[in-house]
C-alpha cells in the first residue's frame, strides 16, 4: 500500500525504512528538506492515491494539532489520519471529531520500540473504528515485531494512546525498582561486582526482562555510571497516568512514586529538605548545614551546631 508519513526524525525515519522493507511505498515529509521526499504536505497528499492513509509522527500538543488541522483541509472523505506520536487520549477525541465532520477517519496509535524498532519491530496499540483500522492494517503488520504479539486494536478512538500511556507508567515504576536495587547493591561493601549480579539475573529469575538487559548494557558501557548525572526527564505520559488514576479513583502508589522520584532528581538542593532540617533543628537542636554565599556543604564553616535547647 501507499503511506504518507509526516515527521522523519529518529523514530519516524526508522519507521519509514521498516515499512519500505516490507514492500510498501512511503512518501515522507519533514521540515528538514534533507530528510523529506516532498516539499510540503500538499505535495505529499497529491502523490498518494485515494483512499489515502497519512501517519503523523510529530511532537504531541500544538505541532500535532496544527498538522492534523492542515491535513483536514487537504484530504478527502474516506481518507484516514493516524496519530502515532505521544498525544494525550483526550486530544485524539477532539481530532477524530473534527476530521469526522469532513468524512475523514482517525486512528490513534501508541508506538513503543525506540531506537531498536527498525530491526526488532515496534509494539503498537491503536484505537479507532474497525473500518479505519483495516485501512491501516498493512502498515501495522509491517511495523510490528515478528510473531504473535506486539500489536493490538485496543478499542475506540483514544484507546491506543491511553494504553501506551499506561505502558509508560508501568515502565516508570519498573525502571525505578531496578535503579533503587542497583543503588543499594552499590552501597554495601559485601557485594563486590554489582554489574555481574545484574547480569546473572538475566536467566532463571522472575525479573528478567528487556529493561534488565538494557541495564546490563549500560553497566557494560560505564560500570558505576560515573559518567552520568542523576537527572531524569519525563515525557509527560507518567503525569497523565497519575492524573487519570485520580480521575478514576484507581490507586497507583508505585507509578506515582516513580514519577515523583524523577522530579527529585532535578533538584540540586531540595527545598523540602531545607524545611525538614529547620524543623529538626527547632524541636531537637539537631545540627544543620548552612550555605553562605552559595558555598557548598563542604565549605569551611558549613556545619553549624546550635546551642543546646
Amino acid at each position: 500500500m501507499e503511506l504518507g508519513l509526516i515527521g522523519l526524525g529518529r523514530m519516524g525515519g526508522n519507521m519509514r525504512e521498516r515499512i519500505r522493507r516490507a514492500g510498501h511505498t512511503v512518501i515522507g515529509y519533514d521540515r528538514n528538506p534533507d530528510l523529506a521526499d516532498v516539499d510540503s504536505l500538499a505535495e505529499l497528499v497529491d502523490k498518494l492515491q485515494a483512499p489515502r492513509v497519512v501517519w503523523v509522527m510529530v511532537p504531541a500538543g500544538e505541532p500535532t494539532r496544527a498538522t492534523v488541522e492542515e491535513l483536514s483541509d487537504l484530504l478527502s472523505p474516506g481518507d484516514v489520519v493516524v496519530d502515532g506520536g505521544n498525544s494525550r487520549w483526550t486530544d485524539d477525541e477532539k481530532h477524530a471529531e473534527a476530521l469526522a465532520a469532513k468524512g475523514i477517519g482517525f486512528v490513534d496509535c501508541g508506538v513503543s520500540g525506540g531506537v531498536w524498532g527498525l530491526e526488532n519491530g515496534y509494539a503498537l496499540m491503536y484505537g479507532g473504528t474497525d473500518e479505519d483500522v483495516a485501512k491501516v492494517q498493512p502498515v501495522f503488520d509491517a511495523l510490528k515485531p515478528e510473531g504473535e504479539f506486539g500489536s493490538v486494536h485496543a478499542g475506540k478512538v483514544g484507546a491506543g494512546h491511553f494504553a501506551k500511556m499506561v505502558h509508560n507508567g508501568i515502565e516508570y515504576a519498573m525502571m525505578q525498582a531496578f535503579a533503587e536495587g542497583w543503588e543499594l547493591l552499590e552501597a554495601v561493601d559485601s557485594v563486590t561486582d554489582v554489574r555481574e549480579v545484574f547480569r546473572s539475573w538475566r536467566e532463571g529469575t522472575v525479573i528478567r526482562s528487556w529493561l534488565l538487559d538494557l541495564a546490563v548494557n549500560a553497566l557494560d558501557e560505564d560500570e558505576h555510571l560515573g559518567g552520568l548525572r542523576g537527572y531524569a526527564q519525563d515525557s509527560g505520559e507518567g503525569r497523565w497516568t497519575v492524573e487519570a488514576a485520580i480521575d478514576h479513583a484507581v490507586p497507583l502508589p508505585a507509578i506515582t512514586a516513580s514519577l515523583f522520584a524523577r522530579f527529585a532528581s532535578r533538584q540540586e538542593d531540595s527545598p523540602s529538605m531545607k524545611m525538614i532540617a529547620a524543623l529538626r533543628n527547632q524541636f531537637g537542636g539537631h545540627a544543620v548545614t548552612a550555605v553562605s554565599d552559595h558555598k557548598g556543604a563542604d565549605a569551611p564553616g558549613a556545619d553549624v551546631t546550635p546551642p543546646a535547647v
